[in-house]
């Protein structure tokens, strides 16, 4: 069944981690997973201080050569009749600036606000912001 877009952001909010899908000039399609949180129209995540093995991500280069991402969250069981996913579709952009923008200061507090791990220790990296152009989700059961 179909989900309309309310359901959709809904699900998508509920959900505790994402898989943000970038492609660069290359066009090679790259999903990572993702903690994030949705304030208002945009989809917010954050490059924390988890070991990486680089500082220059692959997804940031993505984005810089490339803006269109999507974003899923998903919910999978044996019992499929409570399957369900959502797809969020839109322009992602890098905010750098680590001296902290009033957007800057939200999008961390979104965060902390859904990841005490974040309350003690916020993201440093670079932000990224995704503006939803697209909601598709879809559920086997309403």
């Amino acid at each position: 069944m179909r989900l309309d877009e309310a359901t959709c952001r809904a699900r998508l909010a509920a959900a505790r981690h994402a898989h943000l899908a970038t492609a660069g000039a290359d066009a090679q399609p790259r999903v990572v997973p993702v903690t994030f949180a949705l304030v208002r129209d945009e989809i917010v995540t954050a490059v924390d201080q988890k070991p990486k093995s680089t500082t220059r991500l692959r997804r940031l280069r993505d984005v810089a050569e490339n803006p269109r991402v999507a974003v899923l969250v998903d919910a999978y069981d044996d019992d499929w009749e409570r399957l369900w996913w959502v797809r969020a579709e839109g322009r992602a952009e890098v905010e750098t600036d680590p001296d902290g923008t009033d957007r800057r200061t939200e999008a961390l507090a979104a965060l902390a606000a859904r990841y005490p791990q974040y309350r003690a220790d916020p993201p440093r990296g670079p932000v990224l912001r995704i503006r939803v152009a697209r909601w598709t989700g879809w559920a086997a059961v309403g």
